[in-house]
């Protein structure tokens, strides 16, 4: 990013909800840790020719010990001879908070960013900030916004928000990537203006590409409801406008922001228990006849253990060429407050069936000892009872006030409907004969259908929150937004996604992106800490979601797709 092309700010986001219960283990083992280290390791090679170029670097690597991490990097400047100056950002550590909790941070917002970097900061690190923080908080320094500049401000936070994941927008893990060459994407960047648009880009010459549908994908990523809820500005996805301006080039407009709730989230990790975990692998016939075998061999093992969970994943195939492929997988998974009764003592009892069970018998591993697993929840406090201090670069510590309590929120504005492209790297022009405010027809006559895949017409992204997931579909025309919206429902949702059953769904619609948000509690458990899916972060979901089958109105199919004598589409 430092030798591709101009910068103003080079930020980066290294706080996972993972990532905290990392670093309150290390923080057990010396509270001179706590930090992302990496993140020194990355200054080593660029802070001189940050400090040449004069980039400010903004990043929230300071963990649960922004001011161990600010030290840290005065001592490799100084040993280097670079004279940069450096800030950090304190407070949102609210530890001791609770019986058992191992860390427990409020997600500050990007005041004190703005501080830092207005009292001549070349480095700012930051403790639990949130993701969008990293570029708000220097937006809001460079055009010397106000606190209450709510629009602005929210222009920034949805610039932040898909700038966060890296190449995630510029054609990472994107539902279409077979329509471009996305094998070694450039990083993002936007450039903001005054009014709080921005233009999402990359640099020349980096791979990948930016388009309406990276973009959209970004947007949907982690997101709950319309009201994107933040400690400086309440930002309206609702609201957002997105156009191709050029090639790699993406146009953001519309936000609108809201007061800031009166509360700052606080995420909170725990030592959940003790896990373990042994996958056998059934070869050939009689795959559900061997899998019951050694469940029940191991029933009375499992007697005494707090859950045993198994899952049979089907990957094998019939009369398959090669043995791999020819086999499937049973997994086993336990958690107990005592790591004596998930230890190797179980996981070796498993292994003792060998020769005494099912044919073909053998595991992917051996087995191994027994393994810490965290547990993330969530609460809130008020605002105005964190300390957020800036601390600026000759030490005065700078207390960063509170925003003032909103008033009760007022009737939320019709909702445009804006188009958005019609294939993820071609722009289409607002058709001027429809109104904004115009919603979804419902369902027409009968018509022609086709059984396909729903991600023959659909993109998806998915992620955690936590326990919750998120899933977000979207397309790329305004019939077949109607389609969508009229035909995926929670209750569709629920039936073309089985494991959701009986789970709180919400649906979020955003008609300007053309897209529908949804949030399912609890699927993830107690957060991917636990481990309590095969897929514990959720980045897979909306992939699934994609690959069910569904029937579609023939017209909206690509004319390209071949179909199958039944009618259906490959």
């Amino acid at each position: 990013m430092l030798t591709g092309g101009p910068l103003d700010v080079l930020t980066g986001d290294y706080l996972a909800e993972l990532t905290m219960l990392i670093l309150g283990r290390d923080r057990l083992k010396s509270p001179e840790l706590g930090y992302a280290k990496t993140f020194l390791r990355q200054l080593e090679r660029s802070l001189a020719l940050a400090r040449e170029r004069g980039v400010r670097i903004v990043a929230n690597a300071g963990g649960l010990n922004p001011a161990g991490l600010a030290d840290a990097i005065r001592a490799l400047a100084a040993a280097a001879g670079i004279p940069v100056s450096v800030a950090h950002v304190e407070g949102d550590d609210l530890m001791p908070f609770a019986e058992g909790a191992l860390t427990a941070n409020a997600y500050l917002g990007g005041a004190g960013i703005t501080a830092c970097l207005r009292a001549g900061a070349d480095v700012v690190v930051t403790g639990r900030v949130t993701d969008a923080a990293l570029v708000s908080g220097p937006a809001a320094w460079w055009f010397d916004w106000a606190p209450d500049d709510h629009d602005r401000l929210a222009g920034a936070v949805v610039a932040g928000h898909v700038l966060e994941c890296g190449t995630q927008s510029t054609g990472g893990n994107y539902s279409f990537f077979t329509a471009h060459d996305v094998r070694r994407p450039g990083f993002p960047l936007a450039e903001i203006a005054e009014d709080g648009s921005s233009v999402i880009t990359k640099h020349p010459g980096t791979g990948g590409v930016v388009s309406v549908g990276t973009v959209t994908a970004q947007l949907l990523y982690e997101t709950q409801g319309p009201r994107y809820l933040g400690p400086d500005v309440t930002a309206r996805l609702d609201t957002v406008r997105l156009a191709q301006v050029g090639a790699d080039r993406v146009s953001i407009t519309g936000a609108v922001g809201e007061a800031p709730p009166p509360t700052l989230k606080v995420g909170v990790t725990r030592i959940g228990g003790w896990r373990n975990e042994v996958v056998f692998v059934l070869t050939g016939l009689d795959v559900e006849e061997k899998a019951a075998l050694v469940q029940a061999q191991l029933a009375d093992a499992l007697s005494q253990v707090a859950t045993a969970d198994w899952t049979l994943a089907r990957t094998d195939h019939e009369d398959a060429r090669t043995e791999e492929t020819a086999s499937a997988l049973l997994r086993l998974v336990v958690r107990d407050p005592s790591p004596d009764r998930v230890g190797r003592a179980l996981t070796s009892e498993a292994v003792e069936l060998a020769l005494a069970s099912y044919p073909g018998f053998h595991v992917t591993s051996p087995p191994g000892p027994a393994q810490p697993y965290g547990v993330f929840t969530s609460s809130t406090v008020p605002s105005a009872t964190v300390p957020h201090v800036a601390v600026l670069p000759d030490g005065t510590r700078h207390p960063v006030p509170s925003p003032p309590v909103p008033s009760p929120p007022v009737p939320s504005p019709p909702v445009p409907s804006y188009p958005v492209p019609s294939h993820p790297s071609e722009a289409v022009p607002p058709d001027p004969t429809r109104p904004l405010d115009q919603v979804p027809a419902g369902p027409g006559p009968a018509e022609p259908t086709v059984r396909v895949p729903l991600g023959r017409l659909a993109g998806a992204r998915s992620g955690d929150k936590g326990g919750d997931a998120n899933i977000g579909v979207w397309v790329e025309s305004d019939e077949a937004w109607e389609w969508l919206h009229a035909t995926l429902t929670v209750e569709e949702l629920q039936a073309l996604l089985p494991e959701t059953a009986g789970l709180p769904v919400t649906r979020h619609p955003l008609p300007n992106l053309r897209a529908l948000n949804f949030t399912i509690a609890g699927i993830l458990g107690a957060g991917v800490a636990s481990a309590h899916r095969f897929d514990p972060q959720a980045k897979a979901l909306g992939e699934w979601l994609r690959a069910r089958h569904v029937d579609v109105p023939a017209r909206l199919l690509p004319t390209h797709l071949p179909l199958t004598p039944e009618g259906t589409a490959p």
